[in-house]
């Protein structure tokens, strides 16, 4: 029996796909499957399967295949280059890849093909990792979904008549599909951590700064993370495990000392406290009664598990919102400038509107709304977080919504509730917390100090065990395909 898992090297008993990364780890160091047994088995599945989702832009067959034959090589010769040595995983299409096309899902970058790896794809092709291949994302991680793009907006394994939240859409699908265990997203209001939400995965935004954004095109400078989507917190834990590092040409890299995002994952809670403000979604328009109940219900499970959970008052969350907002637009004007000035038309419809938006601020908007993060900050990290082990509070406020209840002419606007902690760079995971009455994903997110990345997955895991969520899996499967 591996160490966190159920799966003993001799006896590979369940499909290739459901196995974790630890999991995957232990038969492949045991000689008992390959790395190519796992690239084949992904690569089959997305072929069979994912014209009715759109997860992906890229496949990179023959870079799989290669990588797969590297880890294989490694292993044999007793090589052994960390948790994601022989993993499948894929990527995001704005994170830069050495010769392999990196879109973000637009026609202004519809062939092009970075020269150099981001210091991400780096990270996991130096661990071993075998990449499967480029996901589908809103345009420039900020418009959509979108049907006058070049590729079409991924969809929610659950039903794909629903949206599977983005931007990180093709990755949150990818691996509800079971495609890949894990793939990277990125997060500057929310783009992991909602579509682990509407999707059922798990997906941190790690403190900022503690993973590198070189080379994954940006989107707000102040606001931007780079984090993953997995099956489970121990995926997450693995994938933190490789990517996380300081990075001197990163400018707003920090380097906070080597952590252990699997040492401690397996502690259990009893004994912490936690702060719950149920102001920020009980009466929020467009809250579902679903989110409200499995989120109490979430509480009073942690509460069995050993923990004080206390409701909290945190500064109205449209404060967050809002200071969030002027940060993020200002500065995606500011990158996007010169190509809405002379190339409009190539963007699509939504992300243009959203874009033009930042056009219009002004730098004393800019400036009040850096003012308000600062103390918006010191709200949660001292009044709240001094006292307080995790915050816990709502990813979504709603299941997944409808493709058809977009207006064809207006961005749509998602009831999430994750900006908050863009604006004070904490630590924050999405993690099932249930389905609703139509059988689609609830959440919460779990929020923690600064750098305090491991707890926040220890207390992921332990929910997630005692909740028993993880064998539920949307019903999309190989037998269907045939």
């Amino acid at each position: 029996m591996s160490e966190h898992g159920k799966i003993t090297p001799n006896a590979p008993t369940i499909p290739l796909n459901d196995l974790s990364i630890l999991d995957a780890g232990a038969l492949l160091r045991a000689g008992t499957i390959s790395a190519k047994d796992l690239a084949k088995d992904a690569l089959a599945r997305i072929g069979a399967l994912d014209d009715k989702l759109n997860s992906f832009i890229t496949l990179t067959t023959d870079r799989a295949l290669a990588d797969a034959d590297a880890a294989d090589a490694d292993f044999a010769n007793g090589i052994d280059k960390g948790p994601m040595q022989g993993i499948p995983y894929a990527l995001k299409d704005i994170f830069n890849t050495a010769g392999i096309r990196t879109t973000c899902h637009s026609k202004l970058l519809q062939d092009h093909v970075p020269t150099s790896d981001c210091v991400v794809a780096e990270k996991l092709r130096s661990g071993g990792g075998v990449l499967i291949g480029k996901t589908a994302t809103h345009e420039f991680a900020f418009g959509g979904p979108s049907f006058d793009l070049p590729f079409p907006p991924a969809r929610n394994p659950w039903n794909p008549d629903h949206i599977p939240g983005g931007s990180s859409s093709g990755s949150g699908a990818a691996v509800a599909a079971g495609f890949v265990r894990m793939a990277m997203g990125s997060d500057t209001g929310g783009s992991i951590r909602g579509p682990a939400a509407y999707c059922g995965t798990v997906g941190l935004k790690p403190t900022y700064g503690l993973v590198s954004r070189r080379g994954v095109f940006p989107l707000s400078f102040t606001l931007d993370h780079a984090g993953p989507l997995s099956r489970s917190v121990d995926d997450t834990a693995a994938t933190m495990q490789v990517i996380a590092g300081y990075d001197p040409l990163d400018p707003a890299s920090a380097d906070p000392g080597a952590l252990d995002f699997l040492g401690g994952i397996n502690d259990g809670i009893e004994g912490m406290k936690f702060a719950f403000p149920r102001h920020f979604f009980e009466d929020a328009e467009g809250v579902s009664d679903e989110v409200v109940s499995a989120l109490d219900a979430a509480i009073v499970k942690l509460g069995e598990l050993g923990a004080t959970v206390d409701i909290v008052t945190l500064p109205d969350y449209e404060l967050f919102n809002a200071a969030g907002r002027v940060i993020l637009l200002s500065e995606a004007y500011a990158i996007h400038e010169a190509d809405m000035k002379t190339r409009p038309l190539d963007y699509g419809r939504f992300t243009h509107a959203r874009m033009a938006v930042g056009g219009l601020l002004s730098a004393s908007d800019l400036m009040q709304a850096l003012r308000v993060r600062r103390q918006l900050s010191i709200s949660v990290n001292n009044t709240i977080l001094g006292k307080y082990d995790a915050i816990i509070a709502a990813s979504t406020l709603a299941p997944a919504g409808r493709f058809d209840e977009i207006d064809p002419e207006t961005p749509p606007a998602w009831a999430i509730q994750t900006m908050p902690f863009n604006v004070t760079g904490n630590p924050a995971m999405s993690i099932p917390t249930g389905f609703s009455a139509q059988g689609l994903p609830l959440s919460m997110q779990i929020v923690g100090k600064p750098f305090a990345d491991p707890t926040v997955l220890r207390i992921g895991k332990a929910y997630e065990t005692a909740a028993g969520l993880m064998a539920h899996r949307p019903n999309i499967t190989m037998a269907q395909a045939a």
